[in-house]
């Protein structure tokens, strides 16, 4: 078998700053539901913790903003605004609580802020991020955008934005089951070995395929609303 050609050094560069939690984003304000997955779910140690997480990737991410993404970024690329706008549609229509369709509305407009902020002298990316800021756009749609800026690979693409949001995910589990930075770091490895597969069987999930079906993550999502203490938005 031949190796994949390797990524252009600022293409890798930038799929790295786009997968860092440092990326202002609000990404590190949000758990979506897993304090709740605490407190009623039984995600109360480190294997529970990192049961909870690796079946969000693969039953969530990996049939919902995976595909997505995927689909997002060559619709970009190929200037297929009818087609961004029925995926950013999509992305809307399927968050089953309101807490979860808030967070990813405020991330992608925190997202188009920054994209338009970093294309300040680069009129024809401009031209795209105003056409992403009018949608009003969800995450998923703006993080494509902003992958395809970079001419990086769709798979390496969501490679990138599945370990962003695994090293999000497994930092929220730190503060809120709680776990130590060792623990963290063991869940972040087992996530890291399992995300080529789950990105892989996004890559291959048609409109078809596609789904948000997690209906208990959806319960306890609307339960961690209204929850009484609580460290994140969602």
């Amino acid at each position: 078998m031949t190796a994949p050609a390797p990524l252009a050094a600022a293409s890798l560069l930038q799929l790295i700053w786009l997968a860092s939690p440092a990326l202002p984003v609000g990404g590190f304000s949000y758990s979506e539901g897993l304090e709740a997955g605490v407190e009623w779910a039984g995600v109360t140690t480190e294997n529970a913790a990192s049961d909870w997480i690796s079946d969000q990737l693969h039953l969530s991410q990996a049939r919902s903003d995976l595909p997505v993404l995927a689909q997002a970024i060559v619709a970009w690329r190929v200037g297929d605004l009818d087609r961004v706008r029925a995926l950013n549609d999509w992305v809307l229509a399927t968050r089953e609580t309101s807490e979860l369709r808030l967070q990813t509305e405020q991330m992608g407009k925190s997202l188009a802020d920054w994209l338009r902020n970093l294309n300040a002298d680069r009129p024809e990316h401009l031209a795209a991020v105003d056409r992403l800021a009018a949608l009003p756009p969800t995450y998923p749609i703006a993080f494509a955008l902003a992958v395809a800026h970079t001419g990086a690979a769709v798979r390496d693409g969501l490679l990138a934005s599945a370990f962003g949001w695994a090293e999000n995910m497994v930092q929220a589990a730190l503060k809120a089951v709680p776990l130590g930075q060792s623990a963290g770091q063991r869940i972040l490895a087992r996530l890291a070995g399992e995300i080529p597969a789950a990105v892989d069987a996004a890559l291959a999930c048609g409109d078809a395929q596609r789904q948000s079906f997690s209906p208990m993550l959806a319960i306890l999502s609307a339960r961690h609303e209204a929850q009484y203490s609580r460290l994140f938005r969602s």
